[in-house]
């Protein structure tokens, strides 16, 4: 009896232990599939086995991966025995493990609705009571579902909306901003305007009365003399002639006076021919202004905008200009830009060089420079020769032939010039074989040679604070400073891309920008070369060149048919131009204070207002080469130079015409 009462306990308490063996068992699963999955893994590709092969060693592949293997070496890919394609067999209780283990976890990832079809699908036995539980269940699902979605639908629209309110109530403000720019300026214009009106007609009466003082005062001596003339021959017997006489005088006097009079108020006061003529020009200029009408808005308002915030920093400092004369220096400035604009239309060629040699057939110009005083130019290209031309002669004496002045023999084809900044006979020229030479035209000697770089050199200048310094950038990624009074490089900048060109800040010694094969400029100190001050980026190809407009301004041209213009202070774009072609040559470029030009490979040179996107004026070279017998349509533009302080330009093409352009209404 003891025995059989002593029996239950260990009933009880296994009993309710019992239960966690199943849990335990699903724990231990895991790991165990973990397991296997790693030992599934084929050595080769690292996924799971696809038709599964074993070697001689005992080993399993891929057949895919133990084949292409095989194709190529003859050992086992894990302990390199020797192995070829009659050691490998396919493994098929592998195969059969491996389709269970992917059923497994099909099954594992699957949705609690694809389980539920599954089951339905089997034929799983439901009563129609379940079913429509079921069905209820999904039904209220279903609704739920429905009006969260409409709920989040509405929250979205919401949403969006708002945002669009909120964006257009802020560009209403800035209209509104806009608005009272617009009208702050037209009552400054028109208060400008009455007050050159005013001006104007004082001068115009001030002239008449000047005119009309000076004719009196020549004229009444003369009567006198005539006068006194007339009764001394007369006699006393002779006053009723006399009388007479004089009459008549003062009547031509006042038709005189009378016809000069109108002659003065022509020519100062004004006529309606003038006005005709006057009026020709400003509907000329007023269409340049409605087919640039975008570039200009926004021009004006950009300068409007940025004018407001200096004043709005500087309003506890003192009264502004604005507040003084009512005239905005920001619609000062756009009215600079306007005025130069609209005041040319077109490039007028002036003169016309052909400098081709009957002995060099390549008459590439690759580089166009004027000098230190604008008087000579000089040029260089693949013929291995340096030229320089007398401007004035060019433009003065046309001629069929012009002989330069200079005339200088390289060993290799020229890539670049650059005319020293103070030494007026010094200019510098690098070429293809990396050699970088400052030459004296005066003696047409070599002054120095530099042969550091190991690739052509694409581009060097001179320093214009220290004309005893100049730069060089080459293939062979390094851009180096050289010293006119040393005979080797004072300074190596080594870059991970071609440079194509290198220009110093025309007001420092220390600042250089570099345009490389890598789509960028970087602006570097040169007393901290480390790492560039700044790089800008945003072309989409090779920056060919790169000119200073000022000290701060910084044009770049690329392969990718646009120049950028970039403020190197606020290391920021200010604006991207358009218009020219631009995709496999070098181009030229060139830039004074107010307008960039550069070439295009459609044989035309463009010229853009450094505040308008869009092209202000254009030449095309292929107008004057219908008697070509080659195809006029491979030439390009190849190099572009402006003239200093002048609307004057050179530019040359592949075909080795060059040309001067001179800006024209």
């Amino acid at each position: 009896m003891c025995a059989t009462k002593s029996e239950p306990p260990p009933m009880e308490s296994t009993a309710p232990s019992s239960p966690p063996l199943p849990r335990s068992s699903e724990e231990e699963k895991e790991p165990a599939e973990a397991d296997i999955d790693k030992d599934v893994l084929c050595p080769i590709c690292m996924q799971i086995i696809k038709d599964a092969f074993t070697t001689a060693c005992g080993h399993s592949f891929c057949y895919t991966c133990i084949s292409i293997h095989l194709r190529n070496k003859s050992d086992c890919p894990c302990c390199s025995r020797y192995l070829s394609n009659n050691h490998i067999f396919p493994n098929f209780l592998l195969n059969k493990l491996l389709k269970k283990i992917s059923a497994r976890q099909s099954a594992r990832n699957a949705s609690p609705v694809e389980h539920f079809r599954q089951t339905i699908l089997q034929g799983c036995e439901v009563s129609t009571k379940e079913l429509d539980s079921l069905l209820s269940l999904l039904v209220d699902k279903k609704r739920r579902m429905e009006q969260s979605e409409a709920e989040m639908n509405m929250q979205i629209l919401l949403d969006f909306l708002n945002c669009l309110r909120k964006k257009k109530l802020e560009e209403l403000n800035q209209i509104k901003t806009d608005l009272q720019y617009i009208k702050e300026d037209t009552t400054a214009v028109k208060k400008r305007t009455m007050e050159l009106y005013t001006a104007k007609k004082r001068c115009s009466r001030n002239l008449r009365m000047l005119v009309d003082d000076s004719f009196a005062a020549k004229t009444l001596p003369s009567l006198v003399d005539q006068h006194n003339n007339g009764t001394i021959s007369g006699g006393c017997n002779s006053q009723g002639w006399i009388g007479s006489a004089s009459s008549q005088r003062k009547v031509n006097l006042k038709d005189q006076g009378s016809s000069q009079g109108f002659r003065s108020k022509d020519a100062y006061d004004g006529s309606d021919s003038a006005y005709d003529t006057n009026s020709g020009v400003a509907v000329a200029r007023k269409r340049r202004i409605h087919a640039q009408f975008n570039d200009l808005q926004e021009c004006y308002l950009q300068k409007r905008q940025r004018w407001t915030k200096q004043f709005s920093k500087q309003e506890d400092k003192g009264p502004n200009v604005m507040d003084i004369d009512g005239y905005n220096p920001g619609l000062e400035d756009f009215q600079s830009v306007l005025s130069n604009f609209t005041r040319y239309s077109r490039l007028r060629v002036i003169a016309e060089l052909r400098h081709g040699d009957i002995f060099h057939t390549a008459n590439i110009v690759s580089s166009i420079e004027f000098d230190r005083d604008d008087e000579m130019f000089a040029i260089a290209g693949v013929s291995r020769r340096i030229k320089v031309f007398e401007f004035s002669s060019i433009v003065n004496e046309p001629a069929d032939v012009h002989c330069p002045i200079v005339e200088l023999s390289t060993r290799s084809k020229l890539s670049c010039l650059s005319w020293n900044k103070y030494t007026k006979n010094h200019i510098a020229s690098c070429d293809y074989d990396g050699i970088v030479t400052v030459w004296d035209i005066t003696t047409r000697q070599s002054l120095m040679e530099y042969e550091e770089h190991e690739k052509r050199a694409w581009s060097i200048d001179f320093c214009r604070t220290d004309p005893s310094r100049l730069v060089s950038g080459s293939d062979d990624c390094k851009v180096k400073v050289w010293c006119t009074k040393q005979e080797a490089s004072v300074l190596d900048i080594n870059l991970k891309a071609n440079v194509c060109s290198v220009k110093y800040n025309p007001g420092s010694s220390v600042h250089v920008a570099v345009g490389t094969a890598d789509h960028q400029i970087h602006y570097y100190d040169l007393r901290n070369i480390s790492k560039p001050l700044y790089v800008f980026g945003g072309h989409k190809k090779a920056v060919s060149y790169v000119k200073f407009l000022s000290n701060h301004e910084l044009a770049s041209a690329s392969t990718d048919n646009t120049l950028r213009l970039w403020d190197v202070k606020e290391n920021s774009l200010l604006r991207t131009f358009r218009g020219h072609k631009n995709e496999r040559n070098f181009v030229g470029l060139t830039a004074n204070s107010d307008y960039i030009a550069c070439g295009s490979e459609t044989n035309e040179v463009f010229v853009y207002q450094k505040a308008i996107s869009k092209p202000a004026a254009w030449y095309s070279f292929g107008s004057d080469m219908a008697n070509v017998d080659e195809d006029a349509g491979s030439y390009f533009i190849s190099a572009v130079c402006w003239k200093s302080d002048s609307q004057t330009m050179l530019s040359a093409n592949s075909q080795g015409t060059i040309k001067a352009l001179v800006l024209a209404a």
